[in-house]
């Protein structure tokens, strides 16, 4: 099981610095979402400072993105980093593609499915294993001359994994992507009952199985000796599992587990006070069932308890604003990283 950190929005030259500190520490790798920034410049950065890591963009948004676009960044980044690097994609939701993008989502599910198929059709043309020809419902690409084809390089097999929450878009992502990228609200009753069977049934119908698919699973891992020690990150990980909550796409969840009384007032609470006022509807049992709560000492046997046999890959959600608030914690996760890579 590999052991990634979450990196944020930042300087190409802090974005570098992070990275060295993180390949210092032990850490598999680094993952970076898409939000204010676009992850490209820096994973460039990060891996031109910390070229043993692995990077990976968890997710980076594909409808505004044509499919050959996203294809031809991933080959460069796979091409310069050696090998280490996985593109990741997801839909995001209406409200961002529509107003803040200016693009279309309209059956989202089928036309995310058309879109990674048509970005690996692009990069199967870009190895010579075949001519450009994808013909989908949402996307055709057929013209890839010699001039605009990619340089060829030796690390050509590019992941290619789908974020995905509710059950069509899992099964989706189990049939066409190469690994799933699980949303960072998410209790194991979850993982066990919805996301495992979905990505398994996706994968049966393209002749794969569940271990051909790796689960990629961002964990709001909330580590510290004292309350006093976890308090800033236990507070940032209530508010964003309020804000999550809230919402139908994702609050489901606590349907599941039988918090479904919650979701109006979390919505009503967020419209009134904003995200700050959803910590104190958070308990600290819906805390440890869609985040993980642990002294430093135990921090790696509840990871490895939780995720072994589950996850190719956990993220750390919250490490990195861990370790801004106190340097001292690099080391601290550093030995947590090890000890999970180790398991």
């Amino acid at each position: 099981m590999e052991f990634d950190i979450k990196a944020g929005m930042d300087s190409w030259a802090d974005t570098a610095a992070f990275a060295r500190d993180a390949e210092k520490m032990g850490a598999s790798g680094l993952l970076f979402t898409e939000s204010g920034q676009t992850p490209w410049m820096m994973i460039a950065a990060a891996a031109m400072a910390a070229p043993d890591l692995h990077y990976s963009t968890g997710i980076a948004v594909a409808f505004p993105r044509s499919p050959m676009v996203a294809a031809q960044i991933a080959w460069e980044l796979a091409g310069e980093t050696r090998g280490k690097f996985r593109l990741g994609l997801g839909s995001q939701v209406k409200p961002h593609i529509v107003r803040r993008y200016g693009g279309t989502f309209d059956k989202p599910a089928m036309r995310m499915r058309d879109y990674v198929l048509a970005v690996k059709a692009s990069l199967r043309a870009f190895r010579g294993d075949e001519r450009l020809a994808h013909d989908g419902p949402f996307y055709k690409l057929d013209l890839l001359t010699p001039h605009w084809t990619p340089a060829r390089h030796d690390f050509e097999d590019v992941k290619v994994d789908m974020s995905a929450v509710n059950p069509l878009m899992l099964k989706v992502a189990g049939e066409v992507s190469d690994g799933v990228h699980v949303h960072p609200m998410h209790s194991m009753h979850y993982i066990e009952n919805r996301v495992i069977p979905a990505v398994s049934e996706g994968a049966a119908k393209a002749g794969k199985t569940l271990s051909d698919v790796d689960l990629i699973v961002p964990v709001m891992a909330v580590a510290g000796d004292t309350p006093e020690e976890r308090d800033a990150l236990a507070r940032e990980a209530k508010s964003a599992i309020g804000f999550y909550g809230s919402t139908p796409g994702y609050g489901f969840q606590f349907d599941d587990l039988g918090y479904g009384d919650l979701r109006p007032k979390l919505a009503e609470r967020l419209r009134a006070q904003g995200r700050d006022g959803l910590i104190e509807l958070i308990s600290d049992e819906m805390l440890d069932q869609f985040g993980l709560v642990a002294r430093w000492d135990d921090m790696a046997d509840k990871l490895i308890a939780r995720y072994r046999g589950v996850a190719s890959r956990v993220v750390m959600y919250l490490a990195k604003q861990s370790i801004e608030q106190n340097p001292d914690n690099l080391g601290k996760w550093g030995e947590i990283a090890r000890a999970v890579r180790a398991a």
